[in-house]
């Protein structure tokens, strides 16, 4: 299935790319076509530098496991909400705390990556968050990681 961006403003050369891309599908097939805004979401050295190093200092001094330091940075940014889990010995009624969304889930759970902006938004407050909770400092990502890293290869 093709896949096209339409920019913004005069967009005439790219619907006729997009028409002429539709037309290239097989006539004895039906097609379904969506269309959906784009959404610029963070790369993946930002995820990287979330749990690679935000996560993970956090992770270090607490003790916890980067995964759970994760949920409740998620719970602590967005809410909590309750879920209903099979009951055990240590948790007889059966009901758990998990973070309204992720930064990959929405509050549905349906796949809703955070834009930039958000993400950005999200990282400066894990770095409070671990400032006032763990008394730790967390470097800002380099803006140059990737020259530095291409001048070292």
């Amino acid at each position: 299935m093709p896949e096209f961006i339409l920019p913004r403003g005069t967009r005439e050369r790219a619907l006729k790319l997009a028409l002429a891309a539709l037309s290239s599908l097989d006539e004895l097939v039906a097609w379904k076509i969506t269309a959906e805004p784009v959404k610029h979401v963070r790369s993946a050295s930002q995820n990287a530098y979330l749990f690679g190093v935000c996560n993970k200092m956090i992770s270090e001094r607490s003790g916890y496991e980067i995964e759970e330091v994760h949920e409740l940075l998620c719970g602590s940014y967005w809410g909590w909400k309750d879920k209903r889990v099979p009951k055990t010995p240590r948790n007889l009624k059966g009901i758990e705390s998990v973070p309204i969304r992720t930064t990959t889930r929405d509050e549905n759970r349906k796949r809703s990556v955070l834009t930039t902006t958000q993400f950005s938004d999200y990282v400066e407050f894990v770095q409070r968050f671990a400032a006032e909770k763990c008394c730790l400092v967390i470097p800002d990502p380099d803006p140059a990681y990737m020259l530095h890293r291409e001048r070292a290869a």
